[in-house]
């Protein structure tokens, strides 16, 4: 089973949503803003993507933060605690599969290996 991470009104959300149905990919959607992201779940994205690919530094959430908030954002457990709060300054989409496998972003040459293996 595969889990996307995300924000259903994302752009790219949408893309990599529509792509999946379109294929009969069976998935989980879990938006971050109805569903909610613990801590331990973050914590697992970060040891395995790493802090700097998850953290969306060219969104607007980003520029809205002070300019003390995004300079101390330089280790893991500080990005970690300004995307609990908030949880729109993830890249995504994330995609998650029941092996424990993760890929970032969406682009169809990335995503053809699942529809593949669906």
């Amino acid at each position: 089973m595969l889990t996307m991470y995300g924000i259903k009104n994302c752009d790219t959300i949408k893309k990599a949503r529509k792509y999946l149905e379109a294929r009969d990919v069976n998935y989980q959607f879990h938006d971050y803003r109805a569903d909610g992201l613990d801590a331990a779940l973050l914590q697992k994205f970060i040891d395995q993507l790493g802090w700097e690919a998850l953290l969306n530094t060219r969104g607007t959430t980003w520029r809205k933060l002070s300019e003390e908030t995004r300079s101390a954002v330089n280790n893991a457990a500080a990005a970690r605690e300004v995307m609990l709060e908030n949880p729109a300054m993830i890249k995504r989409p994330l995609l998650c599969s029941a092996d424990g496998s993760m890929l970032l972003g969406f682009s169809e040459n990335a995503y053809q290996p699942i529809v593949e293996k669906s």
